[in-house]
């Protein structure tokens, strides 16, 4: 069973579309102390970042918000939208694409109010790149096309290669690998003609990429020699580091494992020197399939296991599955079958559960912009009729106007028909604002489904999944102590074995029971409380009591219980984690359809007014938890006189 794995980085540098700067880092550094508070400096900052954004991304990003702050504070819309384009040109180097589109689509808007066309371009192109990332294939191509039209009009030899660039990569993600050549060589040739680079570096790994898709080695190759060599030129770790990358990929699918180890190792080297933690990770995976190659099984699980742990640091998932396919792999090599199935396992498992969530994110997008667009044409038929209205008023006042002088009726008319066309504008407003109230609590509550699904199938994975794998474990160690001859030490580190083992089913029972408490879903909400006050209180971490009044007999409907539970175990958690409290009460009151809840610390309080200002993402939860249900909250805190917060909900 051979596996395969990408080792291609795709590049695009968003910032060419920047002026570039003629003076090196430390000439521009020393301008900084001369530097005003205008255009000029704004300037500087974007040059400044730009020197360091393939070497020292921090920094880079750090310029780039100087830059972008200056340009607010001064009101310098161009400004904001060139801090935008190279900030985020640097937050898709390092995989943030959901950040990198938000405030694309920002400048988007900036350039389209300030009737700026060259920026506009350049925004929806970049806008398409952030769409392209995320897989919105569809939506990428919009932005490309738009932007397109707009750059042949100002008619640019750069700016038409890069164009070419953009579509051969769009093509290669889409796996038009002969379209996407098309365009790539397109691209070099009108760059060759040009004095950039670093564009030029770019478009040439990206028709390397498409090469090496339909076999072709020997052009993939040179081709990505031809960028090393730039990119050393003009010193660009980051398009070296890619280079050395795509290089051990040919060599590894040419079956060269010799040629295919220097590369992975220089590789390895600059991604860690850049904290590319993915190509890291890539490098790394390389390295054991050299060694699995050679036999040395033990030097080719060992750089697997490294490859697995980067994977679980910074949370790389599809690349985890690649490694369990590659310990599949390199199990069998090693005739350990029953190992091999079980990485297979694994591999198969983690598949189906990115495929899952996958499914899950774009049924809810797609319900969501489902919603959105319904009550955005609902928007427009009112303000349609709105507009209708205002032209009808204006026909009937004229017509008042030239007859009022003999027509005194034709005049009460008129004044009746503008009293009631205010009323009518002023319910139309009423119903837009409680349109748009609307679609943000929808948006809410596909949030708070969606997150309490999550916890729901992930508790229920870890209780019927590994909670039957450990019992299962528990038991065959169970059977084969009556099998065994054990001398007292074995004996006692057999026990402590078993005793670890209890522990670990407990704790995996604890986990699974927080994410979604049984008491919960069987019980109802007064005892899954109850329940988790008496946890608290007897683990030792703060002694909380539970007081309940007027629900005996009442039904609460899930989503409201979930909420509240939710809300409580939040407040908890804040007094647990900041408030250095010793006891703590939480009451919720039932009267008259409206519940009521409380939840008081003896802590060291705090000053209520740095919610205004600093919101931590727990109390953002709270309060978004609140608005969904249309409660009320109110927090009162001093220091040194404890914390209560007050929420009333209705049933």
């Amino acid at each position: 069973m051979k596996n395969y794995f990408v080792l291609s980085i795709i590049m695009f540098v968003c910032s060419v579309l920047s002026a570039q700067t003629i003076m090196n880092k430390d000439s521009l550094l020393r301008l900084l102390p001369l530097a005003k508070e205008d255009t000029n400096t704004v300037t500087l900052y974007i040059n400044i970042g730009q020197q360091y954004e393939t070497n020292e991304p921090e920094t880079a990003k750090r310029y780039y918000r100087m830059a972008g702050e200056l340009s607010k504070k001064i009101g310098y819309t161009k400004g904001v939208i060139s801090f935008i384009n190279n900030y985020t040109f640097v937050l898709n180097m390092q995989g943030n694409h959901d950040s990198s589109l938000l405030l694309n689509l920002q400048a988007v808007e900036l350039s389209k109010k300030s009737n700026d066309s060259l920026n506009l371009a350049k925004t929806l192109f970049n806008t398409g790149t952030s769409y392209r990332d995320l897989g919105e294939y569809e939506s990428a191509a919009q932005y490309y096309e738009e932007g397109k039209q707009i750059f042949e009009k100002l008619g640019n030899e750069g700016i038409g290669a890069l164009g070419d660039d953009i579509l051969q990569l769009l093509y290669y993600q889409m796996h038009q690998y002969e379209k996407g050549i098309q365009y790539g060589e397109s691209s070099v040739s009108k760059l060759r003609k040009t004095d950039n680079p670093a564009m030029l570096g770019t478009s040439l790994t990206n028709l390397g990429l498409n090469y090496l898709s339909v076999k072709k080695f020997a052009k993939a190759s040179s081709l990505f020699h031809e960028a090393l060599e730039i990119s050393k030129k003009i010193d660009d770790k980051n398009m070296e580091q890619s280079q050395y990358m795509n290089m051990g990929d040919v060599f590894l699918q040419k079956g060269d494992f010799e040629k295919m180890r220097l590369f992975m190792d220089k590789a390895l080297i600059l991604s860690k020197e850049l904290e590319l933690h993915e190509s890291e990770l890539i490098a790394t995976l390389g390295l054991s399939y050299y060694f699995q190659h050679k036999k040395k099984y033990t030097l080719a699980e060992q750089y697997a296991r490294e490859a697995l742990s980067l994977s679980y640091r910074f949370n790389l998932r599809i690349q985890r599955q690649k490694v369990f396919a590659h310990f599949s792999d390199l199990a069998y090599s090693m005739q350990d079958i029953k190992l091999g199935d079980y990485y297979e396992t694994q591999s198969t498992l983690l598949g189906d559960s990115i495929l899952n969530e996958t499914i899950q994110q774009n049924t809810l997008k797609l319900e969501k912009k489902y919603e959105t667009e319904k009550k955005a044409i609902r928007i427009k038929q009112l303000e349609a009729d709105k507009r209708i209205q205002q032209i009808s008023i204006h026909q009937k006042n004229l017509i008042n106007y030239l007859l009022i002088t003999g027509i005194a009726t034709l005049f009460i008319i008129s004044l009746l028909s503008y009293r009631t066309y205010k009323q009518k504008q002023t319910l139309q407003k009423q119903r837009i604002s409680e349109l748009e109230t609307q679609q943000h609590l929808a948006a809410t509550e596909a949030v708070l489904k969606g997150e309490e699904q999550e916890r729901s199938r992930l508790a229920k994975d870890l209780h019927d999944g590994l909670g039957g794998m450990l019992s299962g474990i528990k038991y065959s160690f169970t059977t084969m102590k009556g099998n065994l001859v054990m001398t007292p030490e074995n004996h006692q580190a057999f026990e402590r074995s078993m005793d670890m083992l209890d522990s670990s089913i407990r704790e995996m029972r604890r986990v699974a029971h927080n994410m979604m408490p049984e008491a919960l879903v069987r019980f109802g909400l007064d005892t899954a409380l109850n329940d988790f006050c008496n946890d608290i209180s007897q683990s030792g971490a703060l002694n909380i009591s539970y007081q309940s009044i007027g629900l005996e007999g009442v039904l609460i409907n899930q989503t409201t219980a979930i909420t509240i539970y939710r809300i409580v175990q939040e407040l908890v958690n804040n007094t647990m984690k900041h408030a250095k409290a010793t006891t703590a009460i939480v009451q919720l009151t039932q009267s008259q359809g409206q519940l009521s809840l409380t939840v008081e610390d003896n802590g060291k309080g705090f000053d209520t007014r740095i919610l205004k200002v600093n919101k931590g993402t727990g109390w953002v939860n709270i309060q978004n938890r609140v608005e969904f249900l249309k409660g009320k909250l109110d927090i009162t805190s001093k220091e040194g006189e404890g914390t209560s917060v007050h929420i009333e909900l209705l049933n």
